[in-house]
């Protein structure tokens, strides 16, 4: 099953848009897992069991794995999702993006050593450094567009052929890149204007949208310029106001309360909207 079914499956049997991003950082640990052979993977776990009813999709950040040298936690997490909540994609946030060989190797790692169903990529080397990931046509692309860190601006909003380069970058998605229906994109919270000019560009596509919570996207105007008019179109990511939201014992069920805090917030601006 291709990425964009098993992602339109989870929205409507989920009932949710939410995404939580694991970005497992041992210093904001609780105690009890101090003890633990695999603190990283234990906190993943308790994490995703506790909030997989309320998400259509996990998006773990690489970079905290590999920073803790904990690779092998980050595989164990993505199987234990797989065997316990198989109907969850899994969405690999790496943002690779090189020369087509090295492409090709990043997409084996995230497709084939780690069994993501999608993967982030950044499109500044262009469709041949793209193309390696594409041709996983049942894997989702989604491809960095408008981010959501402050210094976005900088580089975004650089002028390209009469249009701003992330709006080029939204027109290349859907008109040149999309052959096998498998591209997203990654808009941020905090940009909802310019989400609303992504989404006249692209129609229906799905698009990734970071910096709800701990960065201050705002879910009602995600919702008013990011939605399709079924309501879907959106995978809305908060990482740290869900996985911090406690920090002792209890931290699964503290962020279990605030998953659920925001899946409702969400759906309630989807009804208005």
């Amino acid at each position: 099953m291709k990425f964009i079914d098993r992602l339109r499956r989870a929205w409507a049997a989920q009932q949710s848009l939410l995404c939580v991003g694991l970005d497992p950082d041992p210093a904001r640990f609780p105690r009890l897992l101090a003890t633990s052979a695999h603190p990283i993977f234990e906190f993943g776990r308790a994490i995703v069991d506790a909030t997989a009813d309320l998400v259509c999709a996990f998006k773990p950040q690489i970079a905290y794995y590999a920073a803790a040298r904990a690779e092998a936690e980050l595989e164990m997490t993505i199987a234990h999702i797989r065997q316990h909540h198989p109907e969850i994609p899994v969405i690999l946030d790496a943002k690779r993006g090189d020369i087509g060989s090295t492409a090709g190797m990043y997409a084996r790692e995230a497709f084939e050593r780690y069994h993501a169903d999608a993967v982030t990529v950044n499109p500044y080397l262009g469709f041949d450094s793209l193309k390696p990931f594409l041709d996983f046509a049942d894997k989702g692309v989604i491809v960095l567009c408008r981010t959501s860190n402050p210094g976005a601006r900088e580089v975004q909003d650089l002028e390209s052929g009469g249009r701003k380069l992330y709006q080029r970058i939204a027109e290349m998605a859907a008109r040149d890149w999309n052959a096998n229906a498998n591209v997203l994109l990654v808009v941020g919270a905090t940009y909802p204007q310019e989400l609303r000019q992504i989404r006249a560009i692209v129609g229906d596509m799905p698009i990734l949208v970071p910096g709800v919570g701990a960065q201050g996207g705002d879910v009602a105007a995600v919702l008013a310029n990011g939605a399709t008019a079924d309501g879907t179109g959106l995978i809305i990511s908060s990482s740290r106001a869900v996985l911090y939201a406690g920090g002792g014992d209890d931290y699964a069920q503290a962020a279990r309360a605030a998953a659920l805090k925001l899946r409702d917030e969400i759906n309630q601006c989807r009804k208005q909207s």
